[in-house]
This record gives C-alpha cells, structure tokens and sequence, in this order.
C-alpha cells in the first residue's frame, strides 16, 4: 500500500490554513491562471504519444494490487450524519465490510456538487449532511472517515467532480448562497438542468486546483480522484467567445487542452504537496467518448511520464460483462476485449492502468444484445470472474462501482453471493 502521509490532527478539527498560505504551501505555481494557461500550451507542443523508455518509480503507486471502491453521494445519503458518533459508527460498518472483501482503498466522494463533506473555506457544506447545502453538520465526516480507515490500513482516496454544480433541479434542491453558481455565475454555463463550471474559463479551473490544495494540505488523504466528468456537452455554444478569443483552429483539440491545463495543474499541485500522494482519473471505458465527447486526452495522460506525468494512473469504467455486444452486432467492449484494448494503448512506466468494475450491474445486466446479457451478471461471481480476469492480463487493480450495490439497503443474496466470490479470491472470509 502506498506511503501515507502521517496526519498531525489529534482532534476532529483539521489543521487549517488560510488560503493565500495552502497556495503557497501547494506549489503556487500549479495554481494561478497565467500558470494554467501557460502550460496548456506547453502541453500543446509536447510528445503526448510517446511512453517513458526505463522504468520510473512512483512513490505514489502501491506496491500490490489497487483494490478500490467507490463511495458516492448515494451512499452518503444513507449515513447517519445526526451526530459524529453515528456518522462513526456508519462508517466503521462500510470499512469493516470493505476489509471483509479485501480491498485497500475507498475513493470517497467529498465534492459532489461544488460542495464539500469536509470543513472548506472555498465551498459550502454539502447538503447531504444536514439536509441543506451550506449548513454546517457539527463536525467533520471527512476527518472522521480517515480516521476509522487508516487504523483498519485502508487508504481514502479524496473523489472530487471538478466541474459539475447542480445535475438537475432537484439535485441539490437548493444551493448556499457561497456556491460558485451563486457567487461566479459567469465561471457557470447550464446544460438541460444541470450547472457546471466551463472548462474553458481559467479562473473557475484555478479554483478547482486552489480546492484540491485545500484538501491535500489539511487533510491526511491517500490521494485526489476525478471521474468522468469533464466537458459536460458537446454543444459548441457553451464555451464559443473563449473559442474565438483562443485564437484556435479546432475546437475538439483546444477543449482537451483545456481539460488537460486543469488535470496537469491537479497533479502538479498533488505532488508538490507530497510525491507519495495519488492522482487518478476513471474516465469512461469508451475512449472515443472520452477523447470526442468529453474531451479527455486519455491516450495522451497514460503515455505521459516523469517529468511530464499528467496522472498516477487512469481506472476506465469497463462496466460490460463477458460476450457483451452492440445492438449491431460489435464486441468491440465485451469485457474479453476491451480490456485488453486498454491495456495495448502506449503507457508510461510510472503510470498504472487499473479498471473500474460494475458492481452495480449484477443481477440487473449490461443491456447488451447478447443472450447472456442478463444471466451473465446473475451467477453469484461474475466480478470474481472478472478480477480474475484481470489478473492474468497483467492489469495493476481494480474499484467497484458502487459499495451501495454489494452492501447495505441496496444488498441482494446475489450481492451477498457475489461478496463471497470476491473474498474469496482475496483470500478473505465471505463478509
């Protein structure tokens, strides 16, 4: 497992600086906009093909096998958050059964909507604590959460949706009066119902990268981890004056600059804070998507290494079963094979190329045209199969999406089959 950063709090208050000071401390440098924008484009005229000839060690890359699940909002909204002795005891409960499985790693999601489960001085309170965005729960989960997993040895990786405000009217119902839709609207466009900073402003991107420093300098984290949210359309009107004023030819390439400019930042300041901390992204497991659609340069971030690393590693949401097929017919991302897709793409040495796993789909299937798109998933141990899997290709670990599908309300005596597969190829005890 990956070094920790050994955490100087002894009490649920974290160690707090103010903000001109956590820049400084996180490597100012990663965090302003002329710096941003400067390494977009020197990015821009790099190899972004070519992969590290030697062997780079990276400090932040555990030394075994990545085993990781994700722990969204929708698991938080069954925490207890009435005080900070329930929230504990939840908690304990998760961690306890995410021991029971093996895994060594939870990515928490602790910035869902431009909010924070964590005391912050740039976003507010998330509402998921108290039922109110902005309000504050009486104490940290986050500080409480690292505490329970590092004793039990398991590392949290911080989950942060770099982009995305509000996803639908409902969700939050209300937003604080400090949240950046409220106090930037012109950092914000709106796609359906949903709000999301613009890429292509630089100064909401250099607040995403001023909140991860926020969180690496106060908090013992693990690591910080995006998903897959990134452009939140394709529609040319949102970012067309940033366009223009840009000066660029084509629109699709200068988009995944500016997604680049901000994951580059990311890392730069992850590591200037420590070298042994993480930065991972789960992209979708679709790359053209991911490159034409959201606007993710994912080829380029895993052939980047040393002193041009973008990433410690990428984990691609392969959420499809064995044999899965288009309704025209294409395998192209059965399981089988586009994993092995994946792992053919050029990679630096010191890049890890882990896969994200679809807990979620068991006993519901992929929606494949397959015949066994639905009994495929109903075996008892089809992420066991897959793990499996995974293994003999030589992959460095693997998240499952999501610890709400294995355990607690959502759990099933498929889900509960499927905990006893997992374990015991872990060589753990059914939990």
């Amino acid at each position: 497992m990956t070094q920790r950063r050994k955490s100087k709090k002894t009490e649920a208050e974290p160690r707090r600086v103010n903000r001109r000071t956590f820049l400084a401390g996180a490597g100012a440098a990663a965090c302003v906009g002329a710096g941003l924008w400067l390494r977009r484009k020197m990015f821009s005229k790099r190899d972004k093909t070519k992969a590290e000839k030697q062997p780079v060690e990276n400090p932040a890359l555990p030394a075994g096998e990545w085993r990781a699940v994700w722990v969204s909002y929708l698991e938080w909204t069954a925490m207890d958050f009435s005080s900070a002795d329930s929230f504990r005891a939840g908690c304990v409960q998760m961690l306890e059964n995410c021991a029971g499985l093996g895994l060594n790693t939870v990515l928490a999601q602790v910035r869902p909507f431009g909010d924070a489960l964590y005391k912050s001085q740039l976003f507010p309170w998330s509402h998921l604590c108290t039922g109110v965005q902005g309000q504050d729960p009486g104490f940290d989960p986050l500080d409480v959460l690292l505490q329970e997993a590092h004793t039990r040895g398991i590392s949290v990786e911080a989950w942060v949706n770099p982009y995305r405000l509000r996803s639908s009217a409902a969700m939050p119902p209300n937003l604080a009066d400090g949240n950046l839709a409220n106090t930037h609207p012109e950092w914000v466009c709106t796609v359906d119902e949903g709000l999301y900073l613009n890429p292509a402003e630089p100064a909401a991107a250099d607040y995403v990268v001023q909140g991860v420093a926020e969180l690496v300098q106060n908090y013992a984290v693990d690591g910080i981890h995006f998903d897959d949210y990134f452009y939140p359309t394709t529609d040319e009107s949102i970012d067309a004056a940033q366009f223009a004023a840009s000066g660029a030819g084509n629109l699709a390439a200068w988009r995944r600059e500016n997604v680049t400019a901000l994951v580059r930042a990311v890392h730069d300041t992850v590591k200037a804070a420590d070298p042994t901390l993480r930065f991972g992204i789960s992209p979708q497991g679709n790359p053209d998507n991911d490159e034409n659609q959201q606007y993710s340069d994912v080829t380029g971030w895993l052939a980047s290494g040393g002193g041009d690393a973008v990433v410690d590693y990428l984990c691609p949401q392969v959420y499809w079963g064995q044999g899965f097929a288009l309704h025209n017919g294409s395998t192209r991302f059965a399981f089988e094979n586009i994993v092995p897709a994946w792992l053919a793409y050029p990679r630096a040495a010191d890049v890890a190329l882990y896969f994200g796993l679809g807990a979620y789909r068991v006993g519901v299937g992929d929606g494949g045209s397959n015949e066994n798109s639905l009994s495929g998933w109903s075996t008892g141990r089809a992420l066991a199969d897959q793990v499996a899997f995974l293994r003999e290709q030589g992959a460095g670990g693997w998240a499952l999406y999501r610890y709400g599908s294995l355990f607690g309300p959502e759990q099933t005596s498929l889900a509960a089959a499927e905990c006893g597969a997992l374990a015991a190829a872990d060589g753990k005890e059914s939990a």
